[in-house]
């Protein structure tokens, strides 16, 4: 590999793996608060796609219009998700969640099938052409991906500092009881969780669609990612998922240049069970006692 194709790689790796970090964060958010594993995220980021297909390619909408509607939809979406299917199970028993889960995630997936069609379908964004720096080729679509995600992270991280329902979702997911004792709205909070895990994921799927084709079974791909992510970076952890997300980022780029994709996601999982081995909680995840 010459030195252009590696730096190449990099970049590469370096949008994919911002897309990694939405799905990520949204997964590990949901699960610090609600102490249950979406498993339908990838449902989630797949109809988040193709609502932005839609208000792009149907309406006729600006690509980033569209995503900002894809995001609040399935935001709400969300919340809809959170109070009918997930909160009896709200940090109950680990089966409930995970059999309601694949029942939610399969309904959505053969909805999205007979809504929208099998035919894979193509988001045209307003971003052609590319820029090369120093011999190396980065496309305006995949420098959107990059600034989208570095907005959404940075807002993520603001709202957790410095608001109040930032501070009780962070009290929340320390001590569930103890936040409850003190007046926070446990409900609430896991409500304001899902619209966020659930906007950022159909933002990811929005940028997704922007750099390759829309199906209906793309969901799984996501969801795999996204728990490889939150176990490289620790259960629960925001900086995790972010760390955790450049790193799956960059062995994807890196790899798949020189084994290609099957190769890369072998690469992928070997990395994370040899960093487990010295750290089991993940990069960023508290022991367990």
């Amino acid at each position: 590999m010459t030195f252009e194709a590696l730096i190449q790689s990099i970049v590469n790796g370096l949008s994919a793996g911002a897309i990694y970090v939405l799905v990520a964060l949204g997964l590990a958010l949901i699960l610090g608060i609600m102490g249950i594993v979406q498993l339908a995220h990838g449902e989630v980021y797949m109809l988040g796609a193709y609502v932005t297909y839609y208000f792009c390619v149907v309406v006729g909408l600006h690509f980033l219009l569209a995503l900002v509607i894809s995001t609040l939809v399935m935001g709400a979406a969300g919340i809809l998700i959170e109070k009918v299917f997930y909160r009896p199970f709200r940090y109950g028993d680990f089966l409930p969640p995970v059999i309601v889960a694949t029942g939610l995630m399969l309904f959505l997936q053969q909805t999205a099938a007979i809504t929208f069609g099998v035919t894979p379908k193509v988001v045209t964004t307003p971003f052609p052409g590319a820029i090369t720096i120093a011999g190396v080729s980065l496309s305006w679509e995949r420098l959107i991906v990059v600034i989208v995600t570095i907005i959404f992270v940075a807002v993520l991280f603001l709202l957790l500092q410095r608001t109040k329902i930032g501070q009780a979702m962070l009290a929340v997911s320390q001590n569930l009881q103890g936040a409850a004792l003190q007046g926070i709205s446990v409900d609430r909070t896991s409500s304001v969780a899902m619209f966020i895990g659930c906007g950022m994921a159909a933002a990811a799927g929005a940028l997704m669609g922007a750099l390759f084709s829309l199906s209906s079974t793309m969901g799984g791909f996501a969801l795999m990612k996204g728990i490889a992510v939150i176990i490289l970076g620790g259960l629960g952890s925001i900086p995790g998922a972010v760390i955790g997300g450049l790193i799956i980022g960059q062995i994807d780029g890196i790899a798949g240049t020189l084994l290609g994709p099957a190769g890369a996601s072998l690469v992928g999982f070997v990395a994370i069970m040899l960093i487990l081995i010295f750290r089991p909680q993940g990069i960023m995840g508290l022991p367990s006692r």
